[in-house]
């Protein structure tokens, strides 16, 4: 019998995608969640980003799904100041100069990009923009994840990255939770909807 698990949650802003820190900041362990020992996060998503984060206690399943073959397909909503034009869309989208971890230049691939309008499932955020602040909402699908990519893409054309929001990773997506939901999701469901 199987006894991994597997858990779906809508990280909120703030909170840091570990259960352990030296340092004072809102952990996993804070959700109003009985997590099993040995649960950990796949992949991260930075403190001021939000959105979905997978969890299991399946040690397998980062090699599988972020070090496979075949890439895997993430999407972020990103709200950004000012607006965005077709041209910088077409930009981001056949790729863009950004900064590397080690100081270093690197060309993003081609991704998708579009110009949307803020979903109706996301809630507004704990720290808004002024009503009156021009912005603009893209949609970014990509299947690589270097440092703090989405936030530099962004920068990369000039527009402030205000919100950051993982919505899916292949055919798992935050449409139905919640900040700070969790929800627990069966082995089989987990890897077809990864496409593991």
């Amino acid at each position: 019998m199987n006894t991994e698990r597997y858990f779906i949650i809508y990280k909120p802003v703030n909170m840091v995608s570990q259960f352990i820190s030296s340092h004072a900041v809102r952990l996993l362990g804070d959700l109003a969640f009985d997590f099993p020992e040995g649960t950990h996060a796949i992949g991260r998503l930075d403190q001021h980003s939000e959105g979905l984060l997978l969890l299991t206690t399946n040690k397998k399943i980062t090699k599988l799904l972020f070090q496979g073959e075949k890439p895997h397909t993430r999407t972020y909503l990103v709200q950004v100041k000012n607006k965005v034009s077709k041209e910088t869309v077409e930009l981001l989208s056949n790729g863009i100069e950004i900064s590397a971890s080690n100081g270093e230049k690197y060309m993003t691939n081609p991704c998708l990009v579009k110009l949307v309008n803020k979903p109706q499932y996301i809630t507004d955020a704990e720290t808004p923009l002024h009503p009156n602040a021009e912005h603009s909402w893209l949609e970014i699908s990509l299947t690589e994840g270097k440092f703090h990519q989405v936030r530099k893409m962004v920068a990369a054309v000039h527009h402030k990255c205000i919100r950051l929001i993982r919505t899916s990773i292949e055919d798992i997506d935050i449409k139905n939770l919640l900040p700070r939901e969790v929800k627990e999701v069966d082995e089989q469901y987990f890897f077809e909807k990864l496409k593991l």
